[in-house]
Protein backbone atom coordinates (compact mmCIF):
# COMPACT_ATOMS: atom_id res chain seq x y z
CA UNK A 1 0.00 0.00 0.00
CA UNK A 2 1.28 3.23 -0.78
CA UNK A 3 2.28 5.80 1.82
CA UNK A 4 -0.52 7.88 0.21
CA UNK A 5 -3.11 5.59 1.08
CA UNK A 6 -5.72 7.06 3.20
CA UNK A 7 -8.60 4.33 3.42
CA UNK A 8 -10.79 5.31 6.67
CA UNK A 9 -10.53 1.78 7.96
CA UNK A 10 -7.06 1.62 8.32
CA UNK A 11 -6.21 5.37 8.60
CA UNK A 12 -6.14 5.70 12.35
CA UNK A 13 -3.27 5.12 14.48
CA UNK A 14 0.38 4.84 12.95
CA UNK A 15 -0.96 4.66 9.65
CA UNK A 16 -2.69 8.33 9.96
CA UNK A 17 0.63 9.54 11.40
CA UNK A 18 2.68 8.26 8.57
CA UNK A 19 0.14 9.48 6.23
CA UNK A 20 -0.16 13.05 7.64
CA UNK A 21 3.69 13.06 7.72
CA UNK A 22 4.24 11.93 3.83
CA UNK A 23 1.06 14.67 2.79
CA UNK A 24 3.57 17.15 4.63
CA UNK A 25 7.05 16.15 3.66
CA UNK A 26 5.27 16.75 0.18
CA UNK A 27 4.64 20.47 1.17
CA UNK A 28 8.17 21.05 2.42
CA UNK A 29 8.48 24.29 2.81
CA UNK A 30 6.47 25.63 0.41
CA UNK A 31 3.72 28.42 0.87
CA UNK A 32 0.52 26.23 1.69
CA UNK A 33 -1.40 29.72 0.44
CA UNK A 34 0.67 29.88 -3.00
CA UNK A 35 -0.07 26.16 -3.43
CA UNK A 36 -3.39 26.63 -3.28
CA UNK A 37 -3.75 29.37 -5.47
CA UNK A 38 -1.73 27.86 -8.23
CA UNK A 39 -3.28 24.04 -8.00
CA UNK A 40 -6.06 25.09 -10.49
CA UNK A 41 -3.97 26.70 -12.78
CA UNK A 42 -1.74 23.54 -12.79
CA UNK A 43 -4.61 21.58 -13.43
CA UNK A 44 -6.46 23.40 -16.32
CA UNK A 45 -3.16 23.77 -18.04
CA UNK A 46 -2.66 19.62 -18.02
CA UNK A 47 -5.69 19.04 -19.33
CA UNK A 48 -5.71 21.35 -22.07
CA UNK A 49 -2.19 20.10 -23.00
CA UNK A 50 -3.85 15.85 -23.33
CA UNK A 51 -6.72 14.49 -25.48
CA UNK A 52 -9.67 13.29 -23.63
CA UNK A 53 -9.04 10.18 -23.98
CA UNK A 54 -5.55 9.55 -22.47
CA UNK A 55 -7.51 11.63 -19.41
CA UNK A 56 -9.92 9.03 -19.10
CA UNK A 57 -6.95 6.04 -19.09
CA UNK A 58 -6.39 4.63 -15.75
CA UNK A 59 -1.82 4.29 -15.01
CA UNK A 60 -2.70 0.39 -14.43
CA UNK A 61 -5.45 -1.97 -13.70
CA UNK A 62 -7.08 -0.81 -10.39
CA UNK A 63 -5.69 2.60 -10.77
CA UNK A 64 -7.22 5.86 -11.03
CA UNK A 65 -7.07 7.94 -14.44
CA UNK A 66 -6.68 11.54 -14.33
CA UNK A 67 -10.24 12.50 -14.40
CA UNK A 68 -10.36 10.11 -11.38
CA UNK A 69 -7.59 11.95 -9.86
CA UNK A 70 -9.37 15.21 -10.45
CA UNK A 71 -12.80 14.14 -9.16
CA UNK A 72 -11.16 12.83 -6.03
CA UNK A 73 -9.82 17.05 -5.71
CA UNK A 74 -12.75 18.38 -5.75
CA UNK A 75 -14.74 16.32 -3.56
CA UNK A 76 -11.90 16.09 -1.13
CA UNK A 77 -12.31 19.92 -1.21
CA UNK A 78 -15.84 20.21 -0.82
CA UNK A 79 -14.91 18.04 2.51
CA UNK A 80 -12.18 20.67 3.21
CA UNK A 81 -14.49 23.13 2.82
CA UNK A 82 -16.87 22.32 5.59
CA UNK A 83 -14.06 21.19 7.81
CA UNK A 84 -12.77 24.50 7.34
CA UNK A 85 -15.94 26.33 7.93
CA UNK A 86 -17.13 24.20 11.18
CA UNK A 87 -13.45 24.70 12.89
CA UNK A 88 -14.00 28.78 12.10
CA UNK A 89 -17.46 28.63 13.51
CA UNK A 90 -17.67 26.07 15.89
CA UNK A 91 -15.68 25.33 19.69
CA UNK A 92 -13.67 21.84 19.07
CA UNK A 93 -16.54 20.43 16.13
CA UNK A 94 -16.06 16.94 15.05
CA UNK A 95 -14.60 16.29 11.80
CA UNK A 96 -15.66 13.17 9.84
CA UNK A 97 -13.38 10.72 8.02
CA UNK A 98 -14.00 9.35 5.05
CA UNK A 99 -12.88 6.27 2.65
CA UNK A 100 -11.72 7.87 -0.57
CA UNK A 101 -11.97 4.48 -2.03
CA UNK A 102 -15.76 3.77 -1.66
CA UNK A 103 -16.57 7.55 -3.10
CA UNK A 104 -14.91 7.13 -5.81
CA UNK A 105 -16.76 3.78 -6.34
CA UNK A 106 -19.76 5.00 -4.94
CA UNK A 107 -19.88 8.20 -6.76
CA UNK A 108 -18.71 6.84 -10.11
CA UNK A 109 -15.38 8.47 -10.54
CA UNK A 110 -14.65 5.81 -13.66
CA UNK A 111 -17.06 8.04 -15.77
CA UNK A 112 -15.43 11.33 -14.05
CA UNK A 113 -15.17 14.47 -16.53
CA UNK A 114 -12.20 15.84 -15.76
CA UNK A 115 -12.99 19.11 -17.23
CA UNK A 116 -16.27 19.32 -14.83
CA UNK A 117 -14.45 18.18 -11.87
CA UNK A 118 -12.21 21.00 -12.86
CA UNK A 119 -14.66 23.49 -12.96
CA UNK A 120 -15.85 22.28 -9.54
CA UNK A 121 -12.68 21.89 -7.71
CA UNK A 122 -11.91 25.62 -8.61
CA UNK A 123 -15.11 27.13 -7.68
CA UNK A 124 -15.19 25.44 -3.95
CA UNK A 125 -11.29 26.21 -4.11
CA UNK A 126 -11.62 30.26 -4.85
CA UNK A 127 -14.04 29.93 -1.79
CA UNK A 128 -11.74 28.20 0.67
CA UNK A 129 -8.66 30.70 -0.78
CA UNK A 130 -11.17 33.82 0.05
CA UNK A 131 -11.97 32.00 3.80
CA UNK A 132 -8.18 31.43 4.57
CA UNK A 133 -7.58 34.85 3.37
CA UNK A 134 -9.86 36.38 6.09
CA UNK A 135 -8.11 34.33 8.83
CA UNK A 136 -5.72 36.17 11.23
CA UNK A 137 -4.03 35.87 14.66
CA UNK A 138 -6.26 33.36 17.24
CA UNK A 139 -8.25 31.97 14.03
CA UNK A 140 -4.75 29.99 12.32
CA UNK A 141 -4.73 27.73 16.14
CA UNK A 142 -8.47 26.90 16.20
CA UNK A 143 -9.08 22.99 16.25
CA UNK A 144 -11.54 20.44 14.82
CA UNK A 145 -11.49 16.81 16.32
CA UNK A 146 -10.65 14.47 13.39
CA UNK A 147 -12.48 11.29 13.99
CA UNK A 148 -9.49 9.02 12.86
CA UNK A 149 -6.37 11.72 13.37
CA UNK A 150 -7.42 13.70 16.39
CA UNK A 151 -7.21 17.80 16.89
CA UNK A 152 -6.13 19.36 13.86
CA UNK A 153 -5.86 23.17 13.46
CA UNK A 154 -7.05 25.34 10.87
CA UNK A 155 -3.12 26.41 9.87
CA UNK A 156 -2.69 22.33 9.70
CA UNK A 157 -5.82 21.70 8.20
CA UNK A 158 -3.80 24.21 5.33
CA UNK A 159 -0.82 22.62 5.36
CA UNK A 160 -2.08 19.19 4.93
CA UNK A 161 -4.62 20.52 1.66
CA UNK A 162 -2.16 22.04 0.09
CA UNK A 163 0.36 19.46 0.66
CA UNK A 164 -2.22 16.82 -0.84
CA UNK A 165 -2.59 19.02 -3.84
CA UNK A 166 1.17 18.08 -4.78
CA UNK A 167 0.70 14.63 -3.98
CA UNK A 168 -1.87 14.18 -6.39
CA UNK A 169 0.17 16.82 -9.46
CA UNK A 170 2.74 14.16 -8.66
CA UNK A 171 0.37 11.47 -9.43
CA UNK A 172 -1.22 13.24 -12.09
CA UNK A 173 2.39 13.83 -13.92
CA UNK A 174 3.34 10.23 -13.47
CA UNK A 175 0.06 9.23 -15.21
CA UNK A 176 0.52 11.32 -17.84
CA UNK A 177 3.81 9.28 -18.63
CA UNK A 178 2.98 6.04 -18.12
CA UNK A 179 0.12 6.47 -20.23
CA UNK A 180 2.03 8.64 -23.45
CA UNK A 181 4.55 5.46 -22.73
CA UNK A 182 1.68 2.75 -23.02
CA UNK A 183 -0.52 4.82 -26.00
CA UNK A 184 2.56 5.47 -28.23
Amino acid sequence: MSEFANPASSADGPQAQAYIASILRALGDRDPMEVFRSTPKILAQTISELPANRIQIPEAPGKWSIAQVIQHLADSELVGGNRFRMVMTHDRPPLTAYDQDLWAERLGYANANAREALEEFTMVRRSNIRLFERLSGDDWNRVGLHSERGEESMRHLLNLYAGHDIVHLRQIERIRGTVAATVS
